[in-house]
């Protein structure tokens, strides 16, 4: 959604073919919701989070066993880029092999370097850590850090991806870039309100885990209320960004859902 939003939003901002921005972005869309699952199976795991319910269903893991659950998650996160490589192509879309080339390189780099060490994989790493006995607690500088790589980096790699492959304008890809990154950690920050307070049924995985498993989250730092607050200054600073552009379409309306949502 956010990918996809991203196009349209800076194509109708520079007055380009928001349908075809879309198209182009298409591609993208897919390689993030492959990595996206895959990080969940991999999450799962028992050697990570070792929980056993996922969008309401058990786990890859338990329904297929560890393997198996390991391989289709690394399956998963290298179709992505096969994804990105190849699609769209250029007689498809209507743009030349040389731009077309360019816009999916910086893509594909914007997501590797989301979803590795730098983001993803990498706050996952810093989570672990912070886990295990003994650890020593995180302050919310590094809170932030962890969160901003482990939960946000990908979210804000999507809208970015997004605004490259629909064309974006140096400062309009800024804006999203700034976007992305205030919405990345509000969505993250809402995550760890709703391990607190949420249900597993509603929530589709199960709630109160990151308390047993004495992870730093924003609710163990700063509290219920402040975790809230914080989580609001970041979707307004978001919305702000978008204001600010001249951009918008959908991505103000995903930013509210974010602060409000229940799973």
């Amino acid at each position: 959604l956010l990918t996809l939003a991203a196009a349209e939003a800076v194509a109708e901002a520079m007055h380009h073919d928001s349908a075809r921005a879309c198209e182009l972005a298409l591609p993208s869309a897919c390689a993030l919701e492959l990595i996206h699952t895959y990080s969940l199976v991999h999450d799962d795991l028992p050697a990570m989070d070792d929980d056993t319910l996922r969008r309401g269903r058990p786990t890859a893991h338990v329904v297929y066993g560890e393997g198996h659950a390991i391989l289709s998650g690394d399956a998963l996160h290298t179709q992505a880029f096969a994804v990105m490589a190849v699609e769209p192509r250029a007689v498809d879309v209507g743009l030349a092999d040389a731009e077309l080339a360019a816009r999916k390189l910086r893509a594909i780099a914007v997501v590797a370097e989301a979803a590795g060490a730098a983001g993803m994989a990498g706050g996952q790493a810093l989570d672990l850590e912070a886990a295990a006995p003994g650890a020593e607690p995180l302050d919310p500088a590094a809170l932030r850090g962890m969160h901003e790589r482990k939960t946000g980096a990908l979210i804000r790699a999507s809208a970015v991806a997004g605004a490259v492959m629909g064309g974006a304008s140096p400062p309009l890809l800024a804006a999203v870039d700034a976007y992305g990154s205030h919405l990345g950690l509000a969505f993250q920050i809402v995550d760890d309100i709703l391990d607190v307070e949420g249900a597993s049924a509603q929530l589709g995985k199960t709630a109160g885990k990151d308390s047993a498993a004495g992870k730093p989250t924003y609710p163990s730092v700063f509290g219920l209320d402040e975790s809230r607050r914080l989580a609001a200054g970041c979707v307004e600073r978001a919305l702000a960004a978008m204001s600010a552009s001249g951009l918008s379409g959908q991505l103000p309306a995903i930013a509210r859902w974010v602060s409000g949502r229940s799973n």
